[in-house]
C-alpha cells in the first residue's frame, strides 16, 4: 500500500456544518491555510436534515391548515384544501435543501478557498501531537497536521432503550422527512421541540396524531407554554398523552400497526398507529473519532468536554456545535466555531455566554423565549415578579383573528430588570430576538413600558405586557397605550 500523503496546515476541521463552515471562514480571513474533513454529504444537520427541511415542509403545512380554518374565521372568506401530494411536497423540499446547500455552504468552500476532502477522519498520533488520518471513499489514505484541530461533526437522532424498539423500522425527525406518502395515524414518542414541530407538521398534512410524552410539553419552559400548547393541539385533534413511560413496542402481524404498550396514570394502556416517530433527543457524533489517543475527553453521551472557550482536554482541539453537548441550534454551532478560532490563533479568551440566548420552537404559533424562566430565576437567588399577558390584550393578535397564547415576561422584583420573556404567539420568534436587545441591554419593565412601539406588530405586545405590571391593560385603548 502507498505511503499516505502529509498535509500540513494550520486548522483540519471535521465536519461541514454550521460550526465547520464558521470556523473555516474566519480562520481563512486571518489567512491561515484549512483542511475541512467530510464523510458523508457537506452542510451537516441543519441545510440537509434539520431546520432548512423541517421548515420548508412546516410552512406548507401551515397553508394548508390556514386554508382549511379560514372559512369562519374571516367573514366572507371561504376556502378549502385537498389531500396531500406528499410525493410533490417531498420533492419541493429536496429542491430547496439542494439549491441551500449549494449557494451555502459548497459554493463558498471554492469562494475562500479551503480545502474540502471527502472521507473518513480518525485522530491518531499523541496527545503531543496528534494527526488526522482520512481514508477517501475510494480506500485511499492521507495526513493531516495541524496547530490546532477543531471537531464539529453534530449530532444524531437518539432512541430511548425500549423493549422491542431496536427491532421496529421506526422514523426520526431524519427519516419522517423523506415519507412520500401522509400516514393514516402517527405515534410520536417525546415532547421537546422535535417532537412538538414533527407532530403539529403530520396532523396538518393530515394524520391522526398521539403523543407519548414522559412528563409535559416543553418541560424545560414555563408551564404556561405547556398549557397553551395543549391547548392549541387538542383543538387540531392532536392527542397529547402526559406522564406516560413506554414499556415495549411491537408490530401487529395482521395488521402491520406499530403497537406500544406504555404505563399511564398508574395503569397500562395499548396504543397503536401506522406509523411510530422516535424524538427523544439527539446524541453526539463522536463514536470512532479515536479521541482517547489524543488525550480528548468526552462526557456520558459522548459529548467532547469543553471549556467555555471550546477548547478541550487537548489544549490544540476544539470543540463546536452539538458535539459538546450544548444547545442544539445551528446559531449556536456558528457562534461557536467563529471563537474557537479566534482564541486559537488570537489567544482571545473569549467564553460562550449564553445568558440571553434565544430559543425558538416552531409550532404555530410558535413558542418563543429568552433568558431565564420564572424557576430559573428564583433558584438562582432572584426575587421576582412575572406578569402574563392573554394575547386578546395585543391588537395584533386581535386583528389575525387568533389570540391563542400569550407573553410572559419575568424581573427582578427589587431593580425592575428584565430577567426572561416567554411567548407562545404568531411571530413568536421575532418577540424573542426583541427580548434578546432587551436582556442584552440590562432594560427595566419601565423602560420597556415607556418605549416607542409600532402599533399592530406582535413586538408591541412586549411593551403591553411590561405596561401590565403597573397598569391594567384591559382598561388601555387600543390605539393610544
Amino acid at each position: 500500500m502507498p505511503e499516505a500523503a502529509v498535509s500540513d496546515v494550520d486548522l483540519a476541521v471535521i465536519g461541514s456544518g454550521g460550526g465547520a463552515f464558521a470556523a473555516a471562514i474566519r480562520a481563512t480571513n486571518l489567512g491561515k491555510r484549512v483542511v475541512m474533513v467530510e464523510r458523508s454529504t457537506v452542510g451537516g444537520t441543519c441545510v440537509n436534515t434539520g431546520c432548512i427541511p423541517s421548515k420548508a415542509l412546516l410552512a406548507a403545512a401551515e397553508a394548508r391548515h390556514m386554508a382549511l380554518e379560514a372559512t369562519g374565521r374571516f367573514p366572507g372568506i371561504s376556502t378549502s384544501a385537498g389531500p396531500v401530494d406528499m410525493w410533490e411536497l417531498i420533492n419541493g423540499k429536496r429542491s430547496l435543501v439542494e439549491t441551500m446547500r449549494s449557494d451555502k455552504y459548497v459554493d463558498l468552500v471554492a469562494d475562500y478557498g479551503w480545502e474540502l476532502r471527502q472521507g473518513t477522519a480518525v485522530f491518531a498520533g499523541t496527545p503531543g501531537e496528534p494527526v488526522l488520518e482520512i481514508t477517501g471513499p475510494d480506500g485511499s489514505s492521507s495526513e493531516v497536521r495541524a496547530a490546532h484541530y477543531l471537531v464539529a461533526t453534530g449530532s444524531t437522532p437518539w432512541a430511548p432503550p425500549v423493549k422491542g424498539l431496536q427491532d421496529m423500522d421506526y422514523l426520526t425527525s431524519t427519516t419522517a422527512m423523506e415519507l412520500e406518502e401522509v400516514p393514516e395515524s402517527l405515534l410520536v414518542f417525546g415532547g421537546g421541540y422535535v417532537a412538538l414541530e414533527q407532530a403539529q407538521l403530520f396532523a396538518r398534512l393530515g394524520s391522526k396524531v398521539t403523543m407519548l410524552v414522559r412528563s409535559r410539553l416543553a418541560s424545560a419552559e414555563e408551564p404556561e407554554a405547556s398549557r397553551a400548547l395543549m391547548g392549541n393541539f387538542a383543538d387540531e385533534g392532536i392527542r397529547v398523552v402526559r406522564r406516560s413511560s413506554v414499556l415495549s413496542v411491537r408490530t401487529d402481524p395482521d395488521t402491520a400497526e406499530v403497537v406500544v404498550s406504555a404505563t399511564v396514570a398508574g395503569g397500562q394502556e395499548e396504543f397503536r398507529a401506522a406509523k411510530l416517530l422516535v424524538a427523544t433527543g439527539r446524541r453526539s457524533v463522536t463514536e470512532g473519532l479515536n479521541l482517547d489517543a489524543v488525550g480528548v475527553k468526552t462526557g456520558d453521551r459522548g459529548e467532547i468536554l469543553v471549556q467555555n472557550t471550546l477548547v478541550s482536554s487537548n489544549p490544540r482541539i476544539w470543540a463546536a456545535g452539538d458535539v459538546t453537548g450544548h444547545r442544539e441550534f445551528v446559531y449556536v454551532a456558528a457562534a461557536h466555531g467563529t471563537l474557537a478560532v479566534e482564541n486559537a490563533f488570537n489567544h482571545a479568551g473569549r467564553e460562550v455566554d449564553y445568558r440571553h440566548l434565544p430559543r425558538v420552537t416552531f409550532t404555530s404559533p410558535a413558542l418563543a423565549a429568552v433568558g431565564m424562566t420564572d424557576k430559573e430565576a428564583r433558584d438562582a437567588g432572584i426575587r421576582c415578579e412575572c406578569r402574563v399577558l392573554p394575547l386578546e390584550y395585543v391588537p395584533r393578535a386581535l386583528v389575525n383573528r387568533d389570540t391563542r397564547g400569550f407573553i410572559k415576561i419575568v424581573a427582578d422584583s427589587a431593580t425592575g430588570r428584565i430577567v426572561g420573556i416567554t411567548a407562545v404567539a404568531r411571530d413568536g420568534g421575532d418577540l424573542a430576538a426583541a427580548g434578546v436587545y432587551i436582556l442584552q441591554a440590562g432594560m427595566t419593565v419601565d423602560q420597556v413600558a415607556n418605549l416607542w412601539s409600532p402599533y399592530l406588530t406582535m413586538a408591541e405586545g412586549i411593551k403591553i405586557a411590561a405596561q401590565s405590571f403597573k397598569t391594567d391593560v384591559s382598561r388601555l385603548s387600543c390605539c393610544a397605550s
